[in-house]
């Protein structure tokens, strides 16, 4: 996603090699980072985080964030990137950043992920669209590896067999992991035999997968895989993300079992508002940024999220997804009241320090201080 962060709250960068490099399709390919000894330590990451890469295009710093799609265990880092057009800054980086050539790399960032249990017996299911299976493909393998127990159902949408990334390693992953781990495929443009796979994934799909593949359990007769689901991972595009966790959500998964990833801004909450609001009017705000202080700045309402607002009104601050689930525009509550309609992002000592996402926060009253300088 294009990574619109700042000063105030910039991650480390360092200077890496390309290893490797590889087209897996004609709009996607990978790229394998050397990581030097003494930056070891700096790049250990969890399975579902994501690095920073930052170059130069048409004389302007891009800054685009990717997912590891290696996971931990293989102590290597590969990134898989969606090429957007012949003219766009991935084609560029494909055509031409080459193996030996260095590349401005962050240190991990990100939170889309799950504590290992290697002693439970575990059902987790993963949707996943287009280039969304990169943080999707670390998970699995790292849970497969983790815990010998858990079995994992992928479902995986694309527009054609052609577009779908990564399918031999998902294929011999699925070999090498009969009974625990199996993927499903569903074509959008393509027509296929089974109508079943034939489509986008959302609300519908879902109730469909839920009773045509979810329906039965070889492990335990008197239940379904899907009364057996204890996580559920989603990762592609804004409305596929907020059509797939509403329907696990409506069949009974609580929202702290569903954990996904948005690798695109995303102007809507995922879930539907379950409370209203008291209308006021004329919010004042006041805002500390790299350092410089603003006030006078004033909402016209409560009625809309308060970084949408401000960021409406011409201040440049750090965001991304919008959605509450990357935390690029995390900062401090100085002053005043918020309601956050979405916080999985934040943990519970952040929240004791203060510490919201604007991003979905409605001003809960008349006046609002926010320090986005966390360093």
């Amino acid at each position: 996603m294009e990574n619109q962060l700042t000063i105030a709250n910039q991650p480390q960068f360092h200077r890496l090699k390309i290893a490797k490099k590889r087209q897996l399709t004609k709009n996607a390919f990978a790229l394998e980072l050397a990581i030097p000894e003494d930056l070891k330590s700096n790049y250990k990451f969890q399975a579902g985080q994501y690095v920073t890469l930052k170059y130069h295009f048409n004389e302007k710093e891009i800054q685009n964030d990717y997912s590891f799609t290696s996971a931990p265990f293989e102590n290597k880092i590969e990134l898989v990137i969606k090429i957007n057009g012949d003219e766009s800054s991935t084609s560029f980086l494909f055509k031409n950043y080459q193996i030996g050539d260095e590349i401005s790399v962050s240190e991990p960032l990100g939170r889309f992920f799950i504590p290992s249990r290697p002693n439970e017996k575990r059902t987790i299911l993963a949707f996943a669209s287009g280039i969304g299976i990169t943080p999707i493909f670390s998970h699995i393998k790292n849970i497969l590896h983790e815990e010998q127990f858990t079995r994992i159902f992928l479902f995986y949408g694309n527009k054609s067999y052609e577009d779908i990334v990564l399918k031999q390693e998902l294929e011999d992953l699925q070999k090498e992991n009969v009974g625990r781990f199996e993927v499903f495929y569903f074509l959008s443009q393509e027509k296929v035999k089974d109508q079943l796979f034939q489509g986008r994934l959302d609300e519908k799909k879902i109730s469909l997968i839920i009773n045509q593949i979810l329906h039965l359990d070889e492990d335990d007769e008197e239940s379904t895989i899907w009364d057996s689901t204890d996580k559920v991972l989603i990762c592609g595009p804004g409305e596929m993300i907020k059509s797939v966790a509403n329907a696990c959500y409506n069949h009974g998964i609580p929202k702290k079992n569903i954990h996904f990833e948005l690798f695109e801004a995303f102007n809507d909450d995922i879930y539907p508002t379950e409370k209203e609001f008291p209308l006021i009017e004329n919010v004042n705000v006041k805002i500390k940024f790299n350092h410089i202080e603003k006030d006078g700045i004033v909402l016209k309402n409560n009625e809309r999220k308060i970084l949408q607002q401000l960021l409406d009104l011409g201040y440049k601050l750090p965001y991304s997804c919008k959605s509450g689930i990357c935390g690029s525009c995390l900062c401090y509550l100085k002053n005043g009241e918020v309601d956050m309609t979405e916080d999985e992002y934040l943990t519970e000592n952040e929240k004791s320090q203060g510490k919201i996402l604007p991003c979905v926060s409605i001003a809960m009253s008349k006046d609002v201080s926010l320090d986005f300088d966390l360093y």
